[in-house]
């Protein structure tokens, strides 16, 4: 991780209300950069930040992209045999990222505090509809 590339142009991606704190995400050239702080009123001002490869970002988002009920463990278990999500703590983060994002929404709280995700499947670009001389049928044949 390169901190200079990290610290500049950060720019505000959006906030996540979770169930115990809030997660607001900011977008560097190859990174993700999460804060987040406590919702109690006993651990107000508390928090902590976490840095996010974009490239694990966009993986979850291939990989997961079109399915409900997606937690944290699914993130992990998808991507074990890569160096993207080593932990859970890491999943989750990529997760709060696509909400922020609006590439994901937050289900539901289930339980034992586990969280459930919907993520939007991926779009893919489409193709030019401009004409080609073979498609015209010109040109050699």
């Amino acid at each position: 991780m390169n901190i200079k590339r990290l610290q500049q142009g950060l720019k505000y991606r959006g906030r996540v209300v979770a169930v115990r704190q809030t997660y607001y995400v900011f977008e560097a050239k190859d990174y993700f950069f999460v804060l987040s702080f406590a919702l109690s009123k006993a651990r107000k001002g508390s928090g902590y930040f976490n840095v996010v490869d974009q490239a694990a970002v966009n993986y979850a988002r291939a990989r997961l992209g079109g399915r409900s009920g997606v937690t944290a463990k699914a993130v992990v278990s998808v991507a074990r045999r890569t160096k993207h999500v080593p932990t859970s703590l890491a999943a989750l983060n990529i997760l709060y990222i696509l909400v922020a994002l609006k590439q994901a929404a937050i289900l539901r709280a289930g339980e034992h505090r586990q969280l459930f995700f919907s993520i939007r499947k991926m779009r893919r670009p489409r193709r030019s509809l401009r004409a080609t001389p073979r498609m015209l049928g010109s040109g050699p044949r």
